[in-house]
């Protein structure tokens, strides 16, 4: 999954500029269009990149899985169950699955994993929002909304995914008498950001 979306970014970012190159040298209003369709592209993959490595570079995969923001709140497991959840997770793509292998990582190193990928998925959802901003230099208001909140709502999905595998991890590490607590641990190794 990292290569393809390393390729989408790097293939947008080409037809972007060859596709701009284009509309000032054509003229052609429809270049115009296709230049930020694929401007647009562009940014998701690009951001999704970028932050994926900078949350990476803070939280080097660790967190406490039972902080406040981790937790899973009382109406999560009934709202999971309504969407379907077990079903359709194990069809996602995962961006690095090793990091969620219990034959090389132990169950804390996974929750952090997981933790991160929460987060790095959360944060995107918010930035897809940000191609909005462009809309009084381009118009098509209804085109970039519909894009954000479809961009957004995918991520979300992955945030769902990782906050209904929680409990379970959770379960694992009590039974294992683990503390899923990183800072209670030795010095880890980094790994590389899900996304």
């Amino acid at each position: 999954m990292a290569k393809k979306i390393k390729l989408a970014t790097l293939v947008s970012a080409v037809l972007c500029a060859v596709l701009i190159s284009l509309y000032f040298w054509r003229g052609a209003p429809l270049l115009l269009s296709l230049a930020i369709t694929a401007g647009t592209f562009f940014y998701h993959f690009a951001m999704r990149l970028t932050v994926g490595a900078l949350v990476n570079a803070i939280m080097h995969n660790h967190a406490d899985a039972k902080g406040t923001w981790f937790c899973p709140r009382a109406w999560e497991k009934k709202l999971y169950a309504r969407l379907g959840v077990r079903k359709w997770r194990e069809r996602m793509p995962t961006y690095d699955p090793s990091l969620f292998s219990l034959e090389t990582h132990t169950v804390d190193e996974i929750l952090g994993a997981n933790c991160q990928a929460e987060v790095v998925h959360e944060i995107i959802a918010l930035l897809s929002f940000v191609p909005l901003t462009t809309v009084p230099l381009f118009g098509a208001f209804p085109v970039f909304l519909i894009t954000s909140i479809l961009a957004a709502a995918y991520d979300m999905l992955f945030v769902i995914m990782q906050r209904y595998a929680r409990p379970h991890l959770l379960r694992i590490a009590s039974r294992a008498g683990i503390s899923s607590n990183p800072k209670s641990k030795g010095d880890q190794h980094d790994q590389s950001r899900p996304i």
